[in-house]
């Protein structure tokens, strides 16, 4: 099934680049998100008591690697580039965390808990970001993100509680259909990098400099990302803490980036799909391997 899914995400964007035709459909993005984003509420109860203070420093660390990552390249002339590193950097913990966090013997209630303090946080702080990160400070903006995001989280949150109070199987639905959750984000990714291409190709003058740049910038993140996580969780959360500033919930900054800048923005946080999976792929191999050579060594000592 790995195999499987990796293959999917590599088709989705060899097609997406592909057809950029179907960047005509891309109003469909936000409703797969919504989507999305009603399952994981499904599954997700929304309690603010298992937050600690890791989980405010690892908030506070979205908003400082992705305003921090914005000025200094905002300083040294590179306008779009600096927007691509701060929708990057900006882009809340991925619900996906607690599964790699599981899969890794980690904590899961404490991605769970991350997800909830992220998401919600950066849902209130980012009307307030993004309006400085595109120069456009406006009250019009400022609305125009709050409606945004009233959509793709509002909604699937105001649907999902009422489920969850009358359907006692409600959290059971996103296990059993996880496949189909996974699809629509394949599905999402075709249409961002269609959208992507489309631009691309209406911008014949744009530096394919431009693109390694981003690719390399989205690249820096995410190895930082992972390796200062490490020290906000402490001993005791040291790997759950990596794991959730590491992997983030692109599609919904990918979006905002689409909306409020354009599709070559955008490619900071797509890009980043494929250099966290790529680690996340690796942790677990490593893993794997580790247990596989523990359980050789404990049948080799008891015979």
């Amino acid at each position: 099934m790995q195999h499987l899914r990796t293959t999917a995400m590599i088709a989705a964007f060899v097609l997406g680049y592909a057809c950029p035709w179907a960047s005509a459909f891309n109003w469909l993005i936000r409703w797969l998100i919504v989507v999305m984003m009603f399952l994981v509420f499904l599954q997700v109860k929304v309690s603010w008591r298992e937050v600690r203070v890791a989980h405010l420093k690892i908030l506070g660390a979205n908003v400082a690697v992705g305003m921090g990552s914005w000025v200094l390249l905002r300083s040294l002339g590179g306008n779009e580039l600096a927007q691509a590193a701060f929708f990057t950097g900006i882009t809340p913990t991925a619900t996906a965390a607690a599964v790699i966090v599981n899969l890794l013997g980690g904590r899961v209630d404490f991605a769970v808990s991350a997800f909830l303090a992220t998401n919600f946080g950066m849902a209130i702080l980012l009307p307030f970001l993004i309006p400085v990160a595109i120069g456009n400070p406006a009250p019009g903006v400022f609305m125009s993100v709050v409606n945004s995001l009233l959509v793709v989280i509002g909604i699937p949150l105001a649907a999902a509680i009422p489920v969850r109070l009358f359907c006692k199987h409600a959290p059971e639905l996103p296990k059993k259909y996880k496949n189909v959750s996974f699809f629509l984000w394949v599905a999402a990714i075709f249409l961002i990098i269609a959208n992507a291409s489309a631009y691309l190709h209406s911008q014949a003058h744009l530096s394919k400099t431009i693109l390694l740049e981003i690719a390399v910038i989205s690249f820096v993140i995410c190895v930082f990302n992972f390796w200062v996580g490490q020290f906000l969780g402490g001993k005791k959360f040291r790997r759950e803490a990596s794991q959730v500033l590491g992997q983030k919930n692109t599609t919904l900054t990918i979006y905002l980036a689409m909306t409020y800048a354009n599709p070559l923005v955008a490619l900071g946080p797509t890009f980043y799909v494929l250099w966290h999976n790529g680690w996340n792929t690796l942790q677990l191999h490593m893993y794997d391997r580790r247990h596989h050579l523990r359980e050789l060594k404990r049948k080799k000592n008891n015979p």
